[in-house]
């Protein structure tokens, strides 16, 4: 299984749209499925986080998360992530938890 970056604005877009959303106060999730056998992911941090540092910091933080729990993700979904104004001042394992707990919600977790 590979883990493949979203970058075309069509396809967050088509996530959004179509896709199925899991919030938290830390974290937005929206899990589609792709007619691939890859798991693509996609992170998102608006303006409304702050400056490029926390912005930078939000996606770092997220991306760790992911990378822990990669292994357990079933194949063939988008997942994006949106960061929420808290994210940057929580450590990477509350996100974690969070992450866990709306990806179990879809079902994308073996």
């Amino acid at each position: 299984m590979d883990i493949v970056t979203i970058k075309e604005n069509k396809d967050f877009r088509r996530i959004y749209a179509k896709g199925t959303s899991y919030a938290s106060g830390i974290l937005v999730t929206y899990v589609i499925r792709n007619r691939t056998r890859d798991v693509r992911i996609g992170i998102t941090t608006s303006k409304k986080i702050g400056k490029a540092v926390l912005r930078n910091r939000s996606r770092r933080i997220i991306r760790e998360a992911f990378r822990e729990i990669s292994d357990s993700v079933k194949n063939g979904y988008d997942i994006v992530f949106v960061a929420r104004a808290k994210t940057p001042f929580v450590k990477s394992y509350d996100v974690l938890r969070s992450m866990k707990k709306e990806l179990k919600e879809a079902g994308v977790l073996k």
